[in-house]
């Protein structure tokens, strides 16, 4: 576990996400949760050892199956945002392991089993600022990546955690997204406003940069090009694939994690390519 700032920590060794906890009066503040029950295991001894007091609240940054598969083992308060309450009421009551072929992390490991998801106990709209201690935890709406997803911010440590609106060195996930709004996020993280944050933390990759956030925008401003042209000559929801090697040259990923990166881009490109311009309007598909 790494402290990037006073009593705030990352830890990066957990497979598919990033995750992090703030140590406050009241007890510890957890971002996100990691999904295998060992991992689950370790993580709740290692937060047992910051002291405080002997609450926890656990913040999602959305509803992706990688972040909330571990939500009910952590048996606290979960905060999300409100849309996030209609992705569970969508779900079925129960996750089993069945992998879709979306490139999730979760998808790669086995022995999961099946689990009961675990909605938020709190929810929000555009903003929510927590005093779980002296200092403010900002919740923002982060319109972009997936139907409610957001962003932590804590402006008195300099610490951002972005979840997935940064991913670093890896494709994001697409079926859910809303390209133009995820532009415009990235356009409002690279202003003046959060130049002086030291820590931006990133769900999938750790810290990230100035140079990371930037080439997460040129990244989507190609893909939106991409499809738009593709759009235009009338091609079908197949012919998505045929982008896919000018947009895995974003990315150097081993040989073993490439086709499952493949195919992360193929779900998201497919499934957004119909739901934007083939059907537009119609409900995103989970990842």
């Amino acid at each position: 576990m790494q402290e990037i700032a006073e009593n705030v920590f990352i830890e990066t060794s957990f497979p598919g996400l990033t995750v992090g906890v703030i140590g406050a009066a009241h007890g510890p503040v957890l971002i996100d949760t990691p999904f295998r029950p060992e991992d689950i295991r370790t993580w709740r001894a290692t937060i047992q050892n910051l002291g405080g007091g002997v609450n926890r609240l656990l913040i999602n940054l959305d509803a992706h199956a990688d972040r909330t598969l571990g939500v009910r083992a952590m048996d606290c308060t979960v905060v999300g945002h409100e849309a996030m309450s209609e992705i569970f009421r969508s779900r079925p009551m129960t996750f089993k392991a069945q992998p879709a072929g979306a490139g999730s992390e979760w998808e790669l490991y086995e022995g999961l089993g099946s689990t009961r998801w675990a909605p938020p106990d709190i929810t929000f709209s555009d903003e929510l600022i927590i005093y779980w201690d002296s200092f403010p935890i900002i919740l923002k709406e982060c319109p972009g990546p997936s139907v409610g997803s957001i962003w932590a911010d804590l402006p008195e440590q300099q610490v951002l955690f972005l979840g997935d609106l940064v991913v670093r060195d890896q494709p994001p996930f697409l079926a859910m997204a809303d390209i133009p709004s995820w532009i415009m996020s990235l356009s409002q993280l690279l202003s003046p406003q959060y130049k002086k944050y030291q820590f931006i933390v990133s769900s999938r990759g750790g810290l990230v940069s100035r140079e990371h956030i930037e080439r997460q925008k040129k990244f989507l401003e190609k893909v939106q090009k991409l499809l738009s042209t593709l759009a235009e000559s009338q091609a079908g929801e197949e012919e998505v694939e045929l982008v896919i090697p000018e947009l895995m040259q974003f990315y150097s990923s081993s040989v073993a994690r490439e086709d499952h990166l493949r195919n992360r881009l193929r779900w998201g490109l497919r499934h957004y390519y119909k739901r934007h311009y083939l059907q537009a309007g119609s409900e995103p598909l989970e990842e």
